[in-house]
């Protein structure tokens, strides 16, 4: 019955044993009311609340699950379903929530899956000209300051000879920038060199620990882009906000697949909302049906990341 039905069923019972009693019950009340009329009635309306207040109560309760798990929910995160317990209405409104949320889900994960293909497919292309365009050039720029400098008067020469030095500087930056944005080094040597690249490129004086296993399960490409991704997207963290003096960086086997661990002894997250780096590793972990877990452990930041092998 639903929850409308049972509570006219229990006001519409009250009152018709309240008019039974009035027409065939010699209770009748006077005027004025006399004092055990009035405790009769006062009692009988007492009742008539309890038993409302009681069964709405009931009839409710699972709407207090729903709306706990609406202002809750996080489509980044998901969690399991609420149970449809209730009668009626209730539990039709939670099967139809539970099924609006898996949509969404459904939704977003191809959304994000598009956005990423084509951020991917964007960072290919800069990477390309930048290793091209301005990495041929500023290349023909250091040949020629070198021809001019070794044709140009001694005095001059120290100053071209900076003037060399700095555009090498640039060069090397671009291409460090060019492989950050397409890591070409995972497309050739696997997963693990491309971690070896990434750790080695970390020039702040933070003391970094590599462990990778042996005989890992293997993984495909897209997987493999995003155990990268986030592994990146962890240290650039680290390096920038968590203040750390050692950060250490595994990938092991694990029962599900593979599994990602960046730990530092920094500062730690604390209460600080989480940015667009972490809502884009949560993402890209989602495509892959991966579980994200990012904890503060007594000291520093940990990220865990268990991705399924194929």
């Amino acid at each position: 019955m639903s929850l409308f039905g049972r509570i006219f069923l229990l006001n519409a019972l009250v009152l018709v044993v309240a008019a039974a009693l009035l027409v065939f019950s010699p209770v009748t009340v006077s005027t004025p009311a006399l004092l055990g009329e009035i405790v009769v009635v006062g009692a009988g309306l007492v009742a008539m609340l309890v038993a409302n207040a009681l069964l709405i109560r009931v009839g409710l309760a699972p709407l207090d699950r729903l709306t706990r798990a609406m202002t809750t929910i996080d489509l980044l995160k998901p969690g399991p379903r609420l149970t449809a317990k209730g009668h009626g209405e209730i539990a039709e409104l939670i099967t139809t929530f539970n099924a609006m949320i898996d949509r969404l889900e459904a939704e977003r994960g191809f959304s994000s899956a598009r956005a990423l293909s084509a951020q991917e497919a964007e960072r290919k292309r800069i990477a390309q000209e930048l290793h091209d365009e301005v990495g041929q050039s500023l290349t023909v720029v250091l040949l020629e300051l070198k021809r001019v400098a070794d044709q140009s008067p001694r005095h001059m020469r120290e100053e071209l000879r900076q003037v060399q030095e700095t555009t090498r500087s640039t060069l090397d930056e671009i291409r460090r920038i060019a492989r950050r944005l397409r890591p070409g080094v995972l497309e050739e040597l696997g997963l693990v060199s491309a971690l070896k690249a990434l750790t080695a490129e970390i020039t702040t004086g933070l003391a970094v620990t590599r462990r990778f296993a042996k005989d890992l399960p293997e993984l495909d490409a897209e997987t493999e882009l995003v155990v990268y991704r986030v592994a990146q997207e962890g240290l650039t963290n680290t390096v920038r906000h968590a203040a750390a003096s050692t950060v250490d960086l595994s990938l092991q086997g694990h029962p599900d697949g593979v599994e990602l661990r960046i730990k530092d002894d920094g500062r730690g997250i604390g209460d600080a909302q989480e940015g667009a780096g972490i809502r884009g590793m949560r993402e890209r972990a989602l495509l892959v049906g991966a579980e994200l877990a990012i904890t503060a452990p007594p000291r520093g930041t940990e990220v865990r990341l268990v991705v399924p092998s194929r």
